[in-house]
């Protein structure tokens, strides 16, 4: 059985290894945006159109957009990826949707959000909040969440990261 997702502040720190595990169990959805920009670029045979919504699709298990190189399991359209992909395992709301709100709580550009973490990722690392997860990690996922940031420096495999960080808002712990 699965464990529930658990708040930010119990979490040291986290790294993305490639193992492809966050893209096995779980469907995609994406918004409209999303679904429009994917397929313009790669058709409509990639998503699931369906009453719950717009989706990627799938193949032998994974999404279709998944291979291996190297030994690990990279995105294929890593500029084109989900919202729901580029916060994997990271949840952000607005609101406390899976309780201990005094725990998920932080406050990022005047906003209050409630962040929680996916326990599947076998990277992510339980304990006091590193100074690398406070200052870098968390903030990005937080501005991706916002659409204040799109690039991911931190929020994906390092071997992907052909770019230039960009200087993030970083999150008032509550």
């Amino acid at each position: 059985m699965r464990m529930k997702v658990i708040p930010w502040s119990e979490v040291e720190t986290w790294r993305c290894c490639g193992c492809g595990e966050c893209c096995k169990p779980y469907t995609v959805p994406l918004s409209a945006w999303e679904w429009t920009r994917i397929t313009q670029t790669y058709g409509t045979s990639v998503t699931e159109i369906s009453v719950d919504g717009l989706f990627l699709k799938k193949r032998q298990g994974r999404c279709v957009f998944q291979y291996m190189q190297g030994g690990k399991w990279l995105c294929g359209i890593q500029r084109l990826k989900p919202l729901a992909c580029r916060l994997w395992p990271f949840k952000i709301f607005r609101r406390p949707k899976y309780g201990r709100a005094e725990k998920a709580a932080l406050e990022s550009g005047g906003r209050r959000m409630f962040v929680y973490v996916d326990p599947l990722c076998p990277t992510l690392k339980l304990g006091e909040p590193s100074e690398e997860f406070l200052k870098n990690i968390l903030p990005e996922f937080i501005n991706i969440s916002l659409s204040t940031y799109e690039e991911q420096y931190y929020s994906t495999m390092r071997s992907e990261r052909a770019h230039q960080r960009h200087p993030l808002a970083t999150p008032r712990l509550i």
